[in-house]
């Protein structure tokens, strides 16, 4: 009963929200299709404002793959990764989370076809996608879309965030599947 429910709700929250917003727009006579016009050119506005950022964000990462970079960083973290018990395999996923959130979904799915969904690195790269979040990506566009450029504070706030995500995924992972 309650999974029919949902299901039309579901099936007619977005076309009720395409009738109801325009509606109220014009009975509190807003003109709603210039706001949305003017809307969509602040969008594409911001959209050409960051695409430098994301260019150079992207190019990065690429460095940092193909360097190697990001291997020697996971077998520098090996000593700590065997102290908390957390697979080598999912070190790469872990340290590129921060900086894209495409790269460790590609990533994610190839932990899953390799090992399975259901097993333990399945199972804890499921989860670190659901805690942690794409700290260099926000920041960068984010705060170069509106012009900030001191940023320390959130980045450290950020990574520990990012850092904070994995531990408790660990221990999640290891607590309810171990």
């Amino acid at each position: 009963m309650l999974v029919n429910v949902l299901n039309v709700i579901s099936q007619w929250a977005i076309p009720l929200l395409l009738l109801i917003i325009p509606l109220y727009g014009f009975i509190k006579k807003v003109p709603v299709y210039e706001k949305f016009v003017e809307g969509a050119e602040e969008g594409f506005r911001t959209a050409v404002r960051i695409i430098p950022f994301l260019v150079g964000m992207m190019v990065a990462i690429s460095v940092f793959r193909a360097s190697g970079a990001m291997m020697v960083l996971g077998s520098l973290l090996k000593p700590i990764t065997d102290l908390i018990a957390a697979p080598a395999e999912i070190m790469p996923l872990a340290i590129m989370r921060p900086l894209s959130g495409s790269a460790v979904l590609g990533m994610a799915a190839e932990l899953m076809k390799f090992h399975g969904p259901d097993s333990f690195i399945g199972r804890l790269a499921s989860i670190m996608q659901g805690t942690t979040d794409t700290t260099f990506f926000v920041l960068t566009v984010y705060f170069g879309s509106i012009g900030v450029t001191r940023y320390r504070y959130s980045v450290v706030s950020g990574l520990s965030a990012d850092i904070t995500g994995f531990l408790v995924s660990l221990y999640l992972c290891h607590r309810l599947f171990g």
